[in-house]
């Protein structure tokens, strides 16, 4: 469209002046960097004609088709559009940013989203909020409209634009896929959900200011409110000290508090010492919140201070904490409530919507139904096999409940004719299990194989069957597909169906065929993938259920009443001490798995004392429920109907994938609701990972974590991140995508951080592609152009860090940005803090590398650090923050002031070969570091520490890859490791050789460091680091099941070295859970001696490492 620039009179500059600053615009020079954007105004006019222009009268007449518009844009443009008088104001607005976008300056305008319309109405500048409005209805006067700000992120003026901007965040696979695969089960969970975000909405429109802080920024609080024992020792006067910074003079108070001083207490402290130093008089307590220096996080409540992890963490360190004293009214929260309340707007009522219409349709209990299940079996095509090899195609297909086989697989083969369809002729396929003893969450599991005279795959079948014998010819899995026997209505599944297959992943380490642990998703590609048509018998007239709990609870019932009635006739009634010793053997070990019948049989016929005298050991009793005996499972949802609530490890125990069962799970969860927020967003991770165990959309730990997400931002900060970070998983696109769909729109005030994000996230990959293109500095100068450019210095302000949203950055700082060595070109990001007096914010963006597996290995270590806590230990851990973003895409948190192992050895051993034998450059570089001695002393306390705390994790999570390069240390002496791309005694192997030969890195620098200077293994410091390492050792040993819980959980969700229950072992070898304590003790005693006396071999392949590479940043 050709445009024309045409000058404005001065007296209309200042009336379109005016109406931007009120629309809440401020286009002065400076805020489009010196640029004058109104001497004169410039006017973009198309070179059209018959438009009407505006009159007096225009609105009071029939209005004409086309309308003169003139159009006011933030970037201080203005432009005239000739619009129909039936246009919607969507459609209008749509067209203002289009244009806006084409013309000068169009990089400043974002998108339609982001903006409203206003209009003179009545002598007033409103914004037109209803966007499917025509403009012949809003008639703005004199023709002139604003594309303006939105005043609150958190009202969208349509359904349709909000829905548009959420499938956006989502990614555009999900908005494709969810069109094209509409279900009424989806439609269902939309619906409920919807119901879930509109209750917690209309709870949170009835927030005070304060409970709105409280949601936006949650209180970091520990589990008790007295001061930690450990703490406590470096203040035995039970009192610290903490500097509080006026923001209003930036005054400074040095005060000394108690231990159950609160923030109330501390803000009148510091206001009487402020009172007698500048003659204030007239604050009050309330009129002030404290807020922690640096980051968006405050300390409020009736709390007392050391309750607050941040003082823990400041105390512990043996830093002063630095606060904030900020008045209330100058509060995002405070600001933002008032707003929505004095602009009048709509409160979220509660919507009551028409009962969904029942249909009563005659239905069959499956509990009525004696006969075996049956499906027929029609045919298989587009096979993807070696046709040249393979002399025919066939199935096998087997029930199953979680990994656990219901009744013999069954399999047929078809002859390899030439056809692309392999007909099978409609056989009826036979299965050895009564229909009435099918569990609710059975599965049908399908794998595809090839039959051929060599195996061209490493997923050959190890599978008993007689028939997979033979000698001569090979059974290849090609696909396989897992479906559900009964819907999201309980109905068992009828009819002829086409079932979407998966191909299996080539990093799957397991020798399995069958993957009942897979999703039960169709496949979305379903042009690409095989299909197998199949039949469920529909021979019964009406639809066949499966009963309610209430029916199931009716039937056990009556079976307990007669268990009892037994129990009461038998004179022999085995003493409580049999069953406790019989227990005994299993509690607390990961020897369930190998229960022999005799023993199964014995705890189950005690199933009702268990329940009464023994409920933490539900685990044990769910491993001796026959799954495919109706009778069993009435009597364990009969059971945990009263079951009394268990430890949040034992309920964590029950979300994995070996027990599927709905009732199992929903008494999980039961227990999981008095699980702290904190606690929540320690195994938040796992948590969410377990959704992929579940077989339907909608479940109780799908609600549940919802729900918590809903009513804590942090929680759903990382739960939407989680969920986004694997959109791009074919299988996840549907359930993580209505997840995240529901979440953003039952949260419309968590939209615009989140988005600004995602914004970030697109700039920076565009960054990580441009250091790829060339040599180290030429990508750095380039690198720092692209950031410094205004099209992308506007996407960095105002952010919140995605590793912590506690963090805002005001911006980047593209001088101290940088593209690091590795292989996929990480860059070093730098950010500005949005709080001037704290140090900005290090980053390191990866793309091209996995990150879930870093993500994991450090929650462990976090757990571990907790536990480790409790029992009073302190190891000084430095945990850095990692997050999975999308598909091998992610961030790491820079730890700073510290230094790789192999940097230090090479400046110190003037970068030879062989300074990884020289004992004494680790303790020189802390003494160069860390003077007087009082200083370095402490320094060789926290090295110890820390040393001794990942030694032992290393250690037990089997992590490999050790070299100089990831670990490091900090300047005041504390050791990490980085970098966990292999995990679980992965140990890489060069030749067949394995390069890793120590159970975990102790070498002789280490020792030196620990003892002060000297190398004797016998000094006293020695022996305490090594009682510290073995203290640590039975700690996490003590806790092994909530460890193996928790990975157990990530079994079969897509991480490469833990696809299945094989790849526990390590886990199970190093914890040695069957041992005694003391056998225990000394089989890590064996491990350490180990490790002391190969650390040559690891000097070995440091130094090989050193002289290969020169890391020096």
């Amino acid at each position: 469209m050709n445009h024309a620039a045409v000058p404005l009179p001065a007296s209309s500059v200042s009336d379109m002046r005016n109406m931007q600053q009120a629309a809440g615009y401020n286009n002065s020079p400076q805020q489009y960097s010196g640029m004058m954007m109104y001497s004169p105004h410039v006017l973009l006019q198309p070179l059209e004609s018959g438009n009407t222009r505006f009159s007096i009268g225009l609105w009071k007449n029939d209005p004409p088709d086309i309308v003169e518009l003139i159009c006011f844009l933030p970037n201080g443009i203005t432009i005239i559009l000739d619009a129909s008088s039936q246009s919607t104001i969507r459609d209008i607005k749509a067209e203002i940013v289009r244009q806006g976008k084409q013309g000068i300056m169009g990089y400043l305008i974002k998108d339609a989203c982001d903006y409203q319309l206003y209009g003179i109405s009545n002598f007033n500048i409103d914004p037109f909020t209803d966007e499917t409005k025509r403009l012949c209805e809003v008639q703005p006067y004199f023709g002139i409209l604003n594309l303006g700000a939105r005043t609150d992120a958190t009202h969208f003026s349509s359904d349709y634009e909000l829905t548009k901007m959420v499938n956006n965040m989502i990614g555009k696979t999900f908005d494709q896929h969810s069109t094209q695969h509409a279900s009424p089960e989806i439609d269902e969970f939309r619906r409920k959900m919807t119901t879930v975000c509109e209750t917690i909405e209309l709870e949170r429109s009835q927030y005070t200011w304060h409970h709105r802080l409280l949601y936006e920024h949650p209180l970091r609080l520990a589990a008790s409110r007295e001061m930690p024992e450990l703490i406590r020792q470096r203040h035995p006067a039970h009192h610290f000290l903490i500097v509080v910074k006026n923001e209003n003079d930036h005054s400074t108070f040095t005060l000394s508090v108690m231990e159950q001083d609160t923030p109330l207490s501390l803000i009148e402290s510091t206001l009487q010492k402020m009172n007698r130093s500048q003659m204030k008089i007239n604050d009050r307590v309330t009129d002030y919140v404290l807020k922690v220096s640096g980051r968006d996080e405050y300390l409020f409540g009736d709390h007392p201070l050391i309750q607050f992890l941040y003082i823990q963490e400041m105390l512990s360190e043996s830093a002063v904490p630095n606060v904030v004293l900020q008045l209330v009214i100058r509060l995002d929260s405070y600001i933002n409530h008032h707003n929505e309340r004095n602009m009048g707007l709509k409160l979220p009522q509660k919507k009551e919507r028409p009962p969904q219409p029942v249909v009563k349709l005659r239905t069959t209990s499956l509990y009525d139904l004696g006969n075996y299940f049956q499906l027929t079996l029609h045919s298989i095509s587009n096979v993807n096999y070696d046709r040249t090899r393979a002399f025919k195609v066939g199935l096998h297909v087997g029930l199953f409940h979680g990994e656990h086989k219901l009744c013999s697989q069954r399999s047929l083969d078809a002859p390899n004719d030439g056809a692309k369809i392999f007909q099978f002729n409609d056989q009826v396929i036979d299965f050895d299990i009564q229909m009435r003893n099918l569990p609710r969450m059975t599965r049908l599991c399908i794998v595809i194989y090839e039959v051929s005279k060599m195996s061209r795959s490493k997923k050959s079948s190890n599978n008993k069957d007689s028939s997979l014998k033979d000698v001569s010819y090979n059974k290849n899995p090609l696909a396989w597909v897992n479906t559900t026997i009964f819907d999201f209505k309980d109905h068992l599944r009828m009819g002829r169906q086409t079932l979407y297959t998966w191909t299996y992943a080539d990093d799957i380490q397991s020798d399995e065929v069958f993957h009942p642990l897979g999703t039960v998703e169709p496949n979305p590609r379903a042009e690409e993938c095989a299909l197998v048509d199949i039949t469920f018998h529909s021979s019964w007239a009406e639809a066949v259920t499966y009963p309610t709990e209430s029916a199931v609870s009716q039937y056990a019932e009556e079976r307990a009443r007669a268990h009892h009635r037994d129990r009461q006739m038998s004179e022999n009634q085995p003493p409580l001490r049999d069953l406790r010793e019989l227990l005994s053997s299993y509690t607390g070990l990961d020897k369930i798995y190998e229960m022999v019948d005799q023993d199964r049989n014995a705890i189950w016929e005690r199933r009702y004392d268990i329940v009464r005298e023994y409920p933490e050991e539900l685990s044990i009793l769910l491993h001796c429920v026959c799954w495919n005996e109706r009778d069993d499972v009435a009597d364990i949802w009969y059971l945990l109907s009263r079951w009394p609530l268990i430890s949040i490890e034992r309920s964590l125990e029950l979300l994995d994938y070996a027990y599927p069962d709905p009732a199992v799970r929903r008494f999980a969860i039961k227990c999981l609701h008095y699980l702290k927020d904190e606690e929540l967003l320690l195994y938040l991770l796992q948590l969410v990972q377990a959704i992929k165990h579940e077989s339907y959309l909608e479940s109780d730990l799908v609600v549940f974590l919802l729900e918590r997400a809903l009513r804590n931002q942090r929680i759903g900060h990382y739960f939407f991140w989680h969920l986004r970070s694997e959109m791009q998983t074919p299988s996840m696109q549907t359930r993580f995508g209505l997840l995240l769909e529901v979440y953003l729109k039952g949260c419309k005030q968590h939209v615009a951080p989140l988005r600004k994000q995602l914004q970030v996230l697109e700039k920076l990959k565009q960054g990580s592609v441009i250091a790829k293109k060339g040599s180290k500095e030429k990508v750095r100068h380039m690198l720092q152009e692209f950031l410094q450019d205004q099209h992308s210095r506007g996407v960095f302000q105002n952010i919140q860090n995605p590793l912590n949203p506690s963090f805002r950055c005001s911006g980047v700082t593209p001088d101290k940005c940088k593209v690091m060595d590795s292989k996929m070109r990480p860059l070093w990001v730098v950010f500005e803090n949005a709080d001037q007096t704290s140090s900005d914010v290090y980053i390191i963006f990866k793309n091209g590398d996995d990150l879930r597996q870093d993500m994991l290995t450090l929650q462990m270590l976090r757990v571990m650090d907790q536990l480790w806590k409790r029992e009073g230990m302190d190891f000084r851990m430095n945990i850095y923050n990692c997050i999975s973003m999308e598909q091998r895409l992610g961030m790491i948190e820079v730890v700073r002031h510290a230094e790789t192992i192999a940097n230090i050895q090479k400046e110190k051993g003037m970068f030879s070969a062989t300074s990884p034998f020289k004992k004494g450059s680790l303790f020189s570089w802390l003494k160069e570091h860390n003077k007087p001695s009082d200083k370095l002393n402490k320094a060789i306390n926290e090295f110890t520490l820390s040393c001794a705390g990942y030694c032992v994790a290393t250690y037990v999570l089997g992590v490999a890859d050790r070299h100089s390069d990831n670990i490091m240390v900090k300047r005041n002496g504390q050791l990490f490791h980085i970098d966990f791309g292999h995990i679980l005694g992965h140990f890489k192997e060069k030749f067949g050789v394995r390069r890793e030969r120590v159970p975990f890195v102790l070498t002789h620098d280490f020792v030196y460091v620990i003892n002060k200077g000297c190398n004797d293994r016998e000094a006293k410091e020695f022996c305490h680091f090594q009682e510290l390492c073995e203290r640590a050792f039975l700690v996490l040993r003590k806790h092994g099941c909530l460890i193996l819980s928790l990975f157990s959980m990530m079994i079969s969700t897509g991480l490469p070295e833990l696809s299945s229950e094989k790849d526990l072992n390590y886990l199970r070898e190093t914890l040695v859970l069957d041992y005694t304590e003391e056998k225990a003790r000394e089989h890590f005693r064996q491990k350490f001696s180990e490790a002391l006396a190969n650390s040559w071999k690891t000097s070995l392949n440091w130094a090989s490492h050193n002289f290969s590479k020169n890391n020096k940043q």
